[in-house]
């Protein structure tokens, strides 16, 4: 089992490559991602206490940091990023509308598997989706001179589903039956890592057809803006004087968005091709996070 652990962000190419070059194998496991995060957010919870949240409530300017950085870093960075490569004005508002998008998901399950502070991170994305409904409107408005209407309803309702009812419901158990949970524990990041590196395969398999139609500009581009928001992120961290989890946590949050919002918000309000960086910038995050989480987790 610590061999899966070990081996994660090899793990997590592989399954890029086979959605890649073999999508015929997972595109049929499309219906599983959801029950999968939520499989993952419920192994989070078993690890998980209410002092944790405590210990959140009672230090609020680290969510302010993480706030701040998710709105205020991501838009700038995918804006200079766009005028540095001279992308085409739908590249360059699929870049931007990933900017101002809150964080993901799936920013708690690298977080998790990276050692980072999970309940900070859970908080975080939480409070980024809550502040997305104006927000996101207002950056858009601000960076491309439209203002765009956020489903706030379905993303609360989505992140309800699948983070905070698992992780309530694995707390509980944690708190009142921890005892009978022993020997449960260490199978725990085995259970979170063969699922994410499913969803990374299958995230894949599903934007395979994409994957001919992306230059390697807008891959690069991708790359850097996520590349921009972790390294900053945990550089800006390091100097309030946070610890190692807290500045791994706030880097995760702030670089990882929520892209499948993005990609929603660019094909509804604009084109096909202004989704395209949203679809890159899915599946890089997934696999840039697994890589970050692999490095993190064995120092």
């Amino acid at each position: 089992m610590q061999a899966i652990i070990r081996y994660f962000p090899l793990l997590a190419i592989f399954a890029a490559t086979v959605g890649a070059f073999l999508p015929q194998l997972l595109t049929p496991l499309s219906n599983f991602i959801v029950p999968l995060l939520t499989l993952i957010m419920f192994a989070m919870g078993l690890t998980l206490s209410f002092s944790n949240f405590k210990s959140v409530l009672q230090q609020p300017l680290k969510i302010i940091l993480g706030t701040s950085l998710q709105f205020i870093l991501m838009p700038l960075a995918a804006f200079l990023i766009s005028h540095l490569f001279a992308l085409e004005r739908e590249l360059m508002i699929g870049m931007v509308l990933v900017g101002c998008c809150p964080g993901g998901t799936a920013s708690n399950v690298i977080c998790y598997l990276a050692n980072g502070e999970l309940a900070l991170s859970i908080s975080l994305t939480m409070v980024s989706t809550l502040m997305s409904v104006i927000a996101t409107p207002l950056l858009t408005l601000l960076y491309l001179g439209q203002a765009i209407e956020v489903p706030i309803a379905g993303m609360i309702s989505s992140i309800f589903q699948m983070v905070i009812v698992p992780v309530f419901v694995g707390l509980i158990l944690n708190t009142y039956f921890s005892k009978n949970l022993v020997k449960l524990t260490p199978v725990l990041p085995v259970i979170s890592v063969v699922s994410i590196v499913l969803i990374i395969g299958i995230v894949v398999a599903l934007n395979s057809d994409n994957l001919v139609v992306i230059s390697g500009l807008v891959i690069i581009a991708v790359i850097l803006h996520n590349a921009i928001g972790i390294c900053m992120a945990y550089a800006i961290s390091k100097q309030f004087k946070y610890d190692e989890k807290t500045c791994r946590t706030i880097a995760i949050e702030v670089g990882m968005q929520n892209s499948g919002l993005g990609v929603a918000l660019a094909s509804q309000f604009y084109s096909s091709l202004a989704a395209l960086p949203g679809a890159v910038f899915s599946l890089w995050h997934n696999l840039s996070g697994s890589l970050l989480a692999g490095y993190w987790s064995k120092k």
